[in-house]
Formats: structure tokens, C-alpha cells, sequence
């Protein structure tokens, strides 16, 4: 199985990105949805950007974002990689990665197997789908470490590429890889000790793992 590219998500502070550049992941995501505890403020977005440049790969995630909001985030912090985590359809997929002129990756939520469909209706605009846990009505997606059923993902070979997230952690990422193959894995509240707080311990034993399914 090819080594999987590794994002860790919701980067709020400078120990944290560098203990993800040490691990050696390939993504960090800055999170710029007010409402979660892993929230980048512009401003501390933009040193964090800064710090991360030609060091590793910077995604920045919106829900439901409008292009004035994605625009305000992109001028402080420059990004590489634009992931959409809410209700964004096809066309609104297309529309941000013409507008922005930068990859689109589209998050979709998964509890059951119709859930996967989806999927067939963003791959020629998105440029990585990735499977995340569905959360309850009401509540923010991602970062809530809620897992779904892995084998739903099994042989899942569909032309285009994909990520894993919802609930990966040191201890599960590598069971995680063996049944799915996922191109992609991404935590971000399995590597915390707390709400929003990176442990860097964590995040190298995520990294180790991962590499080593």
C-alpha cells in the first residue's frame, strides 16, 4: 500500500505546527469557522501561514463559507488548498475553485452506505473527496472524533482521489489504512489532549503510525 498523505487539522498555535512539520505530515489545516474550538483568527491565521510556507502544504477549511468571507482568509493567509466542510453543492465546488484559482477539496459526511454516492456528483470539480463522520443535527461537522463503519470504504475504488477522517487517533489510524486505502488521512481531534489543543506527542505517534500500517 502507498505511504497515505497526512493532514493534521485545526492548527491554532506555532508548537503545534511544528510538531506536525517534525512528524513529517504533509498538510496542516487552519480552521476558519468561528463557532469551532479549533477557530484561527485572521490574524493569528496569517503567522501562522507564515511559518508554515514551503515547510508544509496549508488548507484552509470553511463551512458554507461566501466568497467574501473565503477572500478575507486567503489575503491574510495565504493557502494552498481550499477545503468546503459544509452544505456546498457541485456547482458551488466549481464556482470557489474558479473564483479562487486554487484546489477544492469537498468533505462529505458518511453513516451509510447511500452516503458514498454523493461523492459521484463532485468528482469532476473537487480535487480530493474526503469521508468524514457524520454529527448529529445541528452540531459543527468534523473534530467531533466520531468514527464510521471503515468498511464501507473497503475496495473503494472509484476514480478519484479520497481521504479518511472522523475519529482517527494514534491507535486506530493503522487498523483505519489496512481497510480502506485511503489516499489521505486527516486528525484532528484524535491528536489533542484537549478541545482545540494540539499534543505533540500525539500528532509524531499519529504521523509513526500512519506510515507504518
Amino acid at each position: 500500500m502507498p505511504t497515505p498523505v497526512i493532514k493534521i487539522c485545526g492548527i491554532t498555535s506555532a508548537q503545534a505546527l511544528e510538531a506536525a512539520i517534525a512528524a513529517r505530515a504533509d498538510w496542516i489545516g487552519l480552521n476558519f469557522v468561528k463557532r469551532s474550538p479549533r477557530y484561527a483568527p485572521l490574524e493569528v491565521a496569517r503567522e501562522l501561514s507564515k511559518q508554515a510556507a514551503r515547510r508544509i502544504g496549508r488548507v484552509g477549511l470553511f463551512v458554507d463559507a461566501d466568497d467574501r468571507a473565503i477572500l478575507q482568509a486567503i489575503d491574510a493567509a495565504p493557502l494552498d488548498v481550499l477545503q468546503l466542510h459544509g452544505e456546498e453543492t457541485p456547482e458551488r465546488v466549481a464556482q470557489v475553485k474558479s473564483r479562487f484559482g486554487l484546489p477544492v477539496w469537498k468533505a462529505l459526511p458518511v453513516s451509510a452506505p447511500a452516503d458514498l454516492d454523493r461523492a459521484e456528483a463532485y468528482r469532476e470539480d473537487a480535487d480530493l473527496i474526503l469521508f468524514d463522520a457524520k454529527t448529529p443535527a445541528g452540531s459543527l461537522p468534523g473534530g467531533s472524533g466520531l468514527v464510521f463503519d471503515w468498511n464501507l470504504l473497503a475496495n473503494h475504488h472509484r476514480g478519484y482521489l479520497w481521504g479518511l477522517a472522523g475519529g482517527l487517533n494514534p491507535l486506530n489510524v493503522a487498523e483505519a489504512l489496512d481497510i480502506t486505502g485511503a489516499h489521505l488521512v486527516d486528525a484532528s481531534s484524535g491528536v489533542e489532549r484537549g478541545p482545540g489543543i494540539k499534543d505533540s506527542d500525539k500528532i509524531a505517534a499519529f504521523c509513526q503510525a500512519a506510515r507504518q500500517q
